[in-house]
């Protein structure tokens, strides 16, 4: 379930590609396919080259009508665009997005389905029902301090906006980490069969510095039909709700990893985590203030 936050309304996800996923993660002919689909990058990228190519264009009609996708906020009608990856990673009209500029309110970076954790150790496993790797292992041993940390877990579905953007005023010292893994999906439905999906995924790990913040990692985790992690930022200074980068077709995740001494994530959103309801967040919105 997930709540949505703008209205209060809680309901079930539209799922895009419902019935394909069940078909994979619930049956067991569907498992047979897993070592071809989801343990290595070629599909996806063969999936990623049909999206980037104008055949996919007839494509758009149909994400562009699913309910969640708004594509009355891109910046140009769906017909514009001359690929599905156009559209899918397509940038959205001036103040779509608005956010709060304050230096002590972090920015959600993304639009998506959010759960929070105010107090996790480094040992303790990355928060999906049933698994069993590590934040830890998660962020390759990167994590920032010892802890506990607060953690925001932030899932795209193919229906939301896919550029995400750096949550506060920031730095970056060095390059991202690039981490190989798999591309499971990360819907709900794949995350039920297979909780360590975070872990198992290919990823980035970013480590960003935060005058109010401190350090803190931001991770993007790749899922199966994602043509690629796309990152148009690097080492240096990063305002507030700057474009870090972009996901091509595929649900993605977004994972957010502060010192918990440092953040009070908001009390609806604990709330709703609490209660194991994921709460549909837009870009920009404010999600926990610095302590």
């Amino acid at each position: 379930m997930i709540r949505d936050r703008a209205s209060g309304e809680l309901r079930e996800e539209t799922v895009f590609g419902d019935r394909a996923l069940r078909f994979f993660y619930q049956t067991l002919l569907g498992r047979g396919f897993w070592g071809l689909l989801f343990n290595s990058s070629c599909l996806s990228r063969l999936l990623g080259l049909y999206y980037d190519s104008p055949l996919s264009r007839r494509a758009i009609s149909s994400l562009a009508s699913t309910p969640g996708c708004h594509g009355e906020e891109a910046e140009k009608a769906p017909e514009a665009y001359s690929t599905f990856n156009d559209f899918f990673t397509r940038r959205l009209k001036e103040g779509a997005r608005p956010f709060d500029a304050s230096q002590n309110i972090l920015s959600s970076p993304a639009d998506g389905r959010l759960l929070v954790y105010a107090s996790l150790g480094k040992d303790d496993p990355i928060p999906v029902k049933g698994a069993k790797r590590t934040l830890n292992e998660l962020c390759c041993g990167l994590l920032p301090g010892e802890g506990p940390f607060a953690v925001g877990v932030i899932r795209l579905a193919p229906v939301d906006y896919h550029r995400y953007h750096f949550p506060c005023d920031c730095v970056q010292e060095s390059p991202s980490r690039i981490v190989p893994g798999k591309y499971h999906s990360v819907n709900p439905v794949a995350l039920a069969e297979r909780p360590d999906i975070y872990v198992e995924n290919a990823r980035h790990i970013t480590l960003l510095s935060s005058p109010v913040f401190g350090e803190f990692l931001f991770l993007e985790v790749g899922a199966f039909g994602v043509g690629s992690i796309v990152s148009i930022s690097g080492p240096g200074a990063h305002a507030k709700m700057e474009e870090k980068g972009y996901f091509k077709f595929g649900g993605s995740t977004v994972i957010l990893i502060f010192d918990g001494k440092k953040i009070v994530w908001d009390g609806d959103l604990l709330k709703n985590t609490g209660e194991s309801v994921e709460t549909l967040v837009r870009c920009g919105s404010t999600l926990a203030a610095g302590k």
